[in-house]
């Protein structure tokens, strides 16, 4: 459901329970929510989670010349709203456990990053300002690359990270040997 290459057909007159119905094999009608369970075996609760969601209601989209991604962004904007007073938080994990030279090791990273408030949250800063701090160097003159290049080159992430960490969002890192 989160395919952007095509238009659903009179999208704005489907209803939640077609479109999920569309994205199951053998699913008609009322047996959309059932047949989820069948091929997906959620455990209960993701399972009230995701109803909880409505893809299953027989509530109409409501958005003309919608992509499924679209719809779906609709339907989750709708429910994941925060409330007056709420703070989101971000966390980032990430294990990898290698073999070098002859040594099992772990390296693990994590990052937490609690929003101030509805405006200015988590989501907004871990997205927008690594953004920001890459075009504030480019209209420097500080990052030399030109054309199309993903931010995993030491000269773009080295000097982002570093602004980040002044601005109080940097990763934890941890290292050992485990064996």
């Amino acid at each position: 459901m989160t395919d952007d290459s095509f238009t659903i057909e009179n999208s704005e007159n489907k209803t939640w329970a077609e479109l999920s119905s569309a994205f199951l094999p053998n699913s008609t009608g009322n047996n959309v929510e059932s047949t989820f369970k069948k091929y997906l075996r959620p455990d209960d609760q993701s399972l009230e989670k995701i109803k909880w969601l409505g893809i299953f209601d027989e509530k109409k989209l409501g958005l003309a010349d919608a992509t499924p991604a679209t719809a779906l962004q609709k339907l989750i904007e709708e429910k994941w709203k925060l409330d007056e007073g709420d703070k989101d938080m971000i966390v980032m994990w990430h294990r990898f456990v290698y073999l070098y030279e002859g040594k099992k090791h772990e390296q693990q990273s994590s990052l937490v990053v609690l929003g101030e408030d509805v405006v200015h949250t988590a989501m907004a800063n871990t997205v927008g300002l690594p953004i920001a701090v890459a075009a504030k160097m480019m209209l420097r003159g500080e990052m030399k690359l030109t054309g199309i290049t993903l931010p995993t080159l030491p000269e773009i992430y080295n000097p982002v990270l570093g602004e980040l960490k002044q601005m109080g969002i940097s990763f934890s890192e941890q290292h050992r040997v485990l064996n």
